[in-house]
This record gives C-alpha cells, sequence and structure tokens, in this order.
C-alpha cells in the first residue's frame, strides 16, 4: 500500500511538472497572439511591424544602420535593402529629399527606415546614402537625394511588383546604382 500511494504521488507530481511545461508554452502562444492582436486592432500594416522589426535587428546585428545593397534581377542592376534584399523604390511625387508618402501611402510603400547611419555593399555606393527625419521622427534613407520605400507586395528578393506603378498621385520606380529610375518603357 506504501508503494503504491508514493507511486501515484510521483504521478500526480510528474502530471503537475509536466502540465507546468505545457502552461509556459500556451502563455508564450497567448503572449504572440495578444501582440498581434494589438498590432492589428492598432491598425498598423503587418508588413510595416516586420519591416520595422527587421529593420532594428539588422542594425542591431550590424551595429550600423540598414544595409542598401544591389542585386541583378529582371530589370538589370537594382537597388535593395535589409536582410531580405527587399526592392527598393522611389517615388516621382516627393519633391526633392523631402516624403510625400504618408498614411495610407506609406500603408502600401513603407520606408526604408534606419536607426543609425545607412550602410552599402556591392555596386550601391556610401557616399550616395543619406537620411531624412520623417513626420513621425524616424530616420529614412535616402539615395541620392530619393527617398526610399519598399513595396507591400514584395515578399522576397525577387519581387518587385511595384515597379512602374502610378499610386498616390505620381509614379514609382526601382533605382539603379547610379541614383537613376530604373524605366524600361
Amino acid at each position: 500500500m506504501k508503494n503504491t500511494l508514493m507511486l501515484g504521488t510521483a504521478v500526480a507530481a510528474l502530471t503537475l511538472l509536466a502540465g507546468c511545461g505545457g502552461s509556459s508554452k500556451s502563455t508564450a502562444s497567448t503572449s504572440a497572439a495578444a501582440t498581434s492582436s494589438t498590432a492589428a486592432s492598432s491598425g498598423a500594416s503587418p508588413y510595416s511591424h516586420a519591416s520595422s522589426t527587421t529593420t532594428a535587428a539588422a542594425s542591431t546585428a550590424a551595429g550600423a544602420g540598414m544595409l542598401i545593397t544591389s542585386k541583378h534581377d529582371k530589370l538589370g542592376t537594382v537597388l535593395a535593402a535589409g536582410p531580405k534584399k527587399l526592392t527598393v523604390y522611389l517615388f516621382e511625387g516627393d519633391k526633392g529629399s523631402v516624403s510625400n508618402c504618408s498614411g495610407a501611402c506609406a500603408g502600401a510603400w513603407p520606408p526604408v527606415t534606419t536607426s543609425g547611419a545607412p550602410q552599402s555593399s556591392a555596386s550601391a555606393l556610401a557616399a550616395d546614402l543619406g537620411t531624412i527625419t520623417r513626420s513621425d521622427g524616424t530616420m529614412q534613407v535616402t539615395y541620392k537625394g530619393h527617398p526610399l520605400y519598399y513595396f507591400v507586395k514584395d515578399k522576397d528578393a525577387g519581387d518587385a511588383y511595384g515597379q512602374g506603378a502610378k499610386a498616390f498621385g505620381a509614379a514609382w520606380y526601382v533605382l539603379a546604382p547610379s541614383g537613376s529610375k530604373i524605366d524600361p518603357s
């Protein structure tokens, strides 16, 4: 009887411990779901949230600002940003180095932001990089004076779905390392 009681107590203790381990996983999942739910209810774009998270991670990992590089794709050699080498665009609605893309525009065309001095690699030239301060206080990367943007539908390095699009009052183009828009039409 004593052995049965000890065995029952051991099984109960193991069940309790197993339940605690499962509980912490559930709490982490619940916490992640709550964070996603909070972002969604605040009206924040999941893309811009991911972009800013990626930007912060890239800045922290490199100990510096956003990495602007070049890549070869169907349009030729184009500029790209971040660890995923997403295509970057210029907005012809911008005048000089002032961004004219905010609100719904910035939701569809998230600005390339940085927390430090932007860095260059490949054919992107460090001397052509700069930053501007957006109305919300974030630093947006510029190249040859053009504020840079992502396009929300681009998900990986091979995408350039925003090329030549006309939205928010002007056209959007990918950039060559020279700083010129690429317009194959």
